[in-house]
């Protein structure tokens, strides 16, 4: 009997366990064997796995994170890890391996395909930042509570007279942000994709104020850069060499009240976006993921991903989809500037 792998790999994302579902359902009909990886790539460094039926997997249509569970763990690191993950391929049976996961886990994913082992990927990011795909599952559910939290800001900052600066997430792309601005009506929008000026977003405010509205929401991207650089949290950076960033929200708070005089507050969502059930259209995007995947290991169409490309799903490259990052572009940023000042 044929046996699957299936590991999901970085951040938490809601789909996470549609997609795991939808490959056992697919798998098992097919007389597959389901084995879980448990903890992303640690998982195939220890050998950790867990059997996954038609009955493990009922009922997690649903629920955000993963059964599975994940860590950041590169395995390219330590020559020993990826020694072992090669090795476990034989060890655990694992005829074809499904990775599930952003530009850190395919990124691994694609240099174990490129060595001649049978992977297959899946993208998962809230970020929306994965090149090869239109959207990627997760987005849609983590800009969903991004607008409500910005739709209840509105009416918090109008009955003080505030101005409120909304930290959301994104590290080099800017799609949870613009998303979020636009939908929630705000006042102005930072990306990574663009450098802050400080000025522009003060003149933007003071301009609202002389046309009567006495309150402003700002949405910023956690990697919004501003002239002193990016905010981070610490200097120590993680197993794909990520500094922890975060309080950019709270840094141009605190500028914006030094320049304009308006009280200012500042609100970071932070893993909020991440938690949660997956929206409708994130269940349906990783359900067909799970499915695609499912059918493109029983095709051997092992070095691809799934993805979702001018309305249709097909296998893409992995190499191509690591490539290089999928960041706003200019005319997306043009759009939005229409609603600032």
């Amino acid at each position: 009997m044929k046996t699957i792998g299936i590991l999901t790999g970085g951040g938490d994302c809601p789909g996470l366990n549609a997609v795991i579902r939808a490959v056992v359902r697919r798998a098992s009909s097919r007389g597959r064997r389901v084995l879980g990886i448990r903890k992303g790539w640690k998982g195939m460094i220890q050998g950790d796995t867990v059997e996954l039926t038609l009955t493990t997997t009922s009922g997690i249509l649903h629920r955000g994170g993963t059964i599975l569970g994940t860590s950041r763990t590169n395995p390219y690191k330590k020559p020993e890890d990826l020694k072992k993950v090669e090795e476990n391929f034989g060890v655990l049976g694992i005829d074809a391996l499904i990775a599930v996961g952003g530009e850190d886990t395919l990124g691994v994913a694609a240099r174990l395909a490129a060595a001649g082992h049978p992977v297959v990927g899946v993208p998962k990011t809230i970020d929306n930042d994965l090149s090869g795909t239109d959207v990627t599952f997760g987005f849609d559910t983590a800009v969903s509570i991004a607008v409500d939290a910005a739709d209840r800001l509105h009416t918090t900052a109008e009955s003080h007279d505030r101005v409120i600066v909304l930290e959301v997430m994104g590290r080099h792309a800017g799609w949870i942000a613009l998303h979020t601005g636009i939908a929630g009506g705000a006042d102005y929008i930072l990306v990574p994709e663009r450098p802050v000026d400080v000025s522009a977003v003060c003149d933007a405010i003071r301009s609202r104020r002389a046309r009567g509205k006495n309150f402003s929401i700002i949405v910023a991207a956690e990697g919004a850069v501003l002239p002193e650089g990016a905010v981070t949290k610490e200097v120590e950076k993680d197993a794909f060499g990520h500094v922890l960033l975060g309080g950019i929200g709270e840094r141009l708070a605190k500028e914006i009240e030094k320049r304009t005089g308006f009280e200012t507050r500042s609100v970071a969502l932070g893993h909020v976006q991440r938690g949660g059930s997956p929206t409708a259209y994130d269940r349906m995007l990783a359900t067909r993921y799970g499915l695609l995947a499912a059918d493109m290991v029983e095709d051997g169409k092992f070095g691809m991903m799934a993805a979702l490309t001018g309305g249709r799903f097909g296998p893409v490259p992995l190499a191509d989809a690591v490539a290089q990052l999928k960041t706003v572009d200019g005319p997306l940023l043009d759009l939005a500037s229409a609603f600032f000042g």
